[in-house]
């Protein structure tokens, strides 16, 4: 009974601690700019809310960050996760020689720092004329996204029934008839599961989006973020909170809306 009460308090105690930042983000997001004193408010003044985000749309862009950023998470996720979904499939139904080898060179993706490809990367992109271009983009996304798809898509793989595909092949089935009739529809939890993990990482990519673009067509949201909150520091701290309000918003939607599916999603690829 002590025990339970202790660990009541606790975690009470540790939501209480999560929710306190919060709350100052989204009360000060809600402070007019001229208003703000400079120390963080505790309770709602007034409601600039939306003047603050119109404000963060018209100085940085960040509306234009948000398409760019949704044609990339959107597109990057789903090709990688369907490369990711045909890789799977060939290491574990496939009788390919050496699975355990493939398996470790692609998984190995999401070992190395992510710092570690920033120099090659550019220097590749300055000279094959995909530096700040939407499809250069897209191509670092899906290419870094695949490692952790593949990884969630295998797992599922792993269990699908041997006798499914030998039933199969005594059909005749091909290889690419099983994967697109069979496979592909019995992984669409795990496919679901890893194109939101890969959606909310590019979504909230920093590193490449300030690396490899400059435009404002092609500059992902966190990139025109970092600009508002540094080359445009004058418009002050409540415009800043406000963009960053509005841009994470995306991300809470797609958690919460999918959030009992994709916790079915992680069980059945665990």
């Amino acid at each position: 009974m002590i025990r339970s009460i202790v660990r009541n308090v606790l975690v009470v105690l540790l939501a209480v601690l999560w929710l306190i930042p919060t709350w100052l983000v989204v009360v000060n997001a809600f402070t007019p700019t001229k208003n703000y004193t400079g120390t963080p408010r505790w309770w709602f003044d007034s409601a600039g809310f939306l003047d603050n985000v119109q404000a963060a749309f018209d100085t940085a862009g960040v509306g234009q960050g948000m398409v760019n950023t949704l044609i990339f998470a959107v597109v990057g996720g789903l090709v990688a996760v369907l490369i990711a979904a045909a890789a799977s499939f060939a290491v574990v139904i496939m009788p390919v020689r050496r699975p355990g080898l493939w398996f470790w060179l692609i998984f190995l993706g999401t070992v190395l720092p992510l710092q570690t490809f920033l120099s090659p990367l550019f220097t590749g992109y300055a000279r094959t004329n995909l530096y700040d271009t939407q499809y250069g983009m897209v191509l670092v996304y899906v290419a870094l996204t695949i490692p952790f798809a593949f990884f969630v898509n295998r797992n599922f793989m792993a269990t699908v029934p041997r006798e499914i595909t030998e039933a199969a092949q005594l059909d005749g089935a091909t290889w690419f008839r099983m994967f697109v009739r069979i496979h592909l529809p019995l992984a669409r939890s795990a496919l679901l599961a890893a194109f939101i993990f890969q959606f909310t990482w590019i979504w909230n990519d920093l590193l490449f989006g300030i690396t490899l673009s400059l435009s404002p067509n092609v500059r992902p949201v966190m990139a025109t973020l970092a600009d508002l909150s540094g080359s445009y520091s004058t418009v002050g701290p409540p415009v800043v909170l406000a963009g960053a309000l509005v841009v994470s918003l995306p991300t809470v939607v797609l958690f919460f809306v999918f959030q009992r599916f994709f916790v079915n999603s992680l069980r059945l690829t665990s």
